[in-house]
């Protein structure tokens, strides 16, 4: 492999009150961060409806539309807001809308009602207040509408005159595909928005006169609601127990492994280290307040195997130097050992952390936590391997000897450790 560095003499032992000085940091300000702010989580873990919604034009400031959703019954303090950007076109006008879990006693609607399509219903009257009242007192909102509702209001108006010349049946039949047509063309071919009802010429299969009188009952309002799905308190505590579950198992999974491939030492150092990069990363979310939502979790197992391997690359090297240099002493073992690593490291984690870089720059905001979970992850995991891990180690190896040299040597008596003809011979050698 070529190296990048050429024979690299650095003392990593002698820096390793520094290194060490420079974690507690980041980890007593990410704990007090959790402490006070907590975390930020996702729908996943904390419970609620997030809904995805999209404008014709900028989205309204989020002020207006915390105020909209008040007037629905829910505390404008807990919605969060995110503007989404469209990673091609770069245009910002759509927002993911995260409502927090109802109480009992604030859940409002019919007995038959879910608890989405309360949810639903009120976001979908909030976001008719951004629509011309005109508009909203005579017509209904197509960008807002279901396929069953549209085909409803095309039969009972009737406006192709299918029930009086085909009958009832026959009449819904047709109003059912041509409703079909028209919710395909919006949701598919519009991205969920119709921006004008002239675009809908452009719809196969549906009549030019239903085309024509469309605009009479209809109009294309300012929002659609694009997607929304409900996550309740019981699932999000699950998820939640099963997401540390999953993470400590792991951990025990690595332990169990590298101390049966090296010494249970070993084993305790890189676990040690995996803790440290999870927490550091797990602070650092608290500290700007991104959301940890399942993506995020699956990027802390990634880190966390990711860290490890790194960590075993360097205890492999060191166990290799101390059978073949038993008269030198660890601490140059393990500095050298790194060193050896040195290319390696910068290569697999710099080329992992550019892919990663860009993951975090273009993926958008969907895969943005998970991003900067593997970003954060990559850096302290590299850093914990020869920073955390390797002094944890070197430290117990030195605790054993000392404890096995302060350890008192116990010397057998002159009688018992001296056999009874030996003596007798010297005696008569000294006569």
């Amino acid at each position: 492999m070529r190296e990048l560095i050429k024979n690299p003499n650095i003392d990593w032992m002698g820096l390793k009150r520094g290194f060490i000085f420079v974690s507690l940091v980041l980890l007593v300000l990410g704990g007090v961060s959790a402490l006070v702010r907590g975390f930020n989580l996702g729908i996943d873990f904390a419970g609620g409806t997030l809904v995805n919604v999209k404008f014709k034009d900028t989205p309204p400031s989020e002020d207006r539309l915390r105020q909209a959703l008040g007037r629905q019954g829910i505390d404008p303090s807990k919605i969060i807001i995110q503007p989404i950007s469209d990673p091609i076109t770069g245009v910002k006008n759509e927002v993911l809308i995260r409502l927090p879990q109802r109480e009992p006693g604030q859940k409002a609607g019919s007995s038959g009602e879910s608890e989405l399509d309360v949810e639903k219903r009120a976001i979908l009257e909030a976001l008719s207040t951004f629509n011309p009242p005109s508009e909203v007192a005579t017509k209904v909102d197509l960008n807002m509408i279901s396929r069953d509702r549209l085909r409803d209001i095309l039969l009972a108006e009737d406006p192709l005159r299918l029930v009086s010349s085909s009958g009832r049946a026959a009449a819904e039949l047709e109003y059912t595909r041509y409703a079909e047509a028209i919710i395909q063309f919006r949701d598919r071919d519009q991205g969920g928005l119709v921006r004008d009802l002239a675009d809908l010429r452009a719809i196969p299969g549906v009549p030019t006169p239903l085309l024509q009188w469309l605009p009479q009952r209809f109009f294309a309002g300012a929002a659609a609601m694009i997607s929304a799905e409900i996550v309740g308190p019981q699932i999000g505590q699950e998820l939640r127990q099963r997401a540390i579950s999953v993470t400590l198992a792991s951990l025990v999974g690595m332990l169990i492994y590298i101390a049966f491939r090296f010494e249970w030492v070993y084993g305790v150092a890189a676990v040690v280290a995996v803790f440290h990069d999870v927490l550091i990363t797990l602070g650092i979310f608290s500290l700007v307040q991104k959301e940890i939502s399942l993506n995020v979790v699956a990027a802390l197992l990634t880190l966390v195997g990711y860290s490890v391997n790194d960590t075993i690359v360097i205890f492999d090297r060191i166990r290799e130097n101390v059978r073949l240099r038993r008269r030198e002493g660890l601490v140059k073992i393990i500095n050298d050992s790194i060193n050896q690593t040195l290319s390696r490291t910068i290569l697999t984690s710099g080329l992992t952390l550019l892919a990663v870089l860009s993951l975090y720059l273009f993926g958008g905001e969907v895969l943005s936590g998970f991003s900067l979970a593997l970003l954060v992850g990559i850096i302290v995991g590299t850093y914990s391997s020869f920073a955390i891990a390797s002094p944890i180690m070197l430290w117990w190896q030195m605790w054993q000897s000392q404890r096995q040299a302060r350890r008192p040597v116990v010397r057998p008596k002159a009688a018992e450790a001296t056999p009874p003809g030996r003596k007798e011979r010297r005696v008569t050698a000294s006569r």
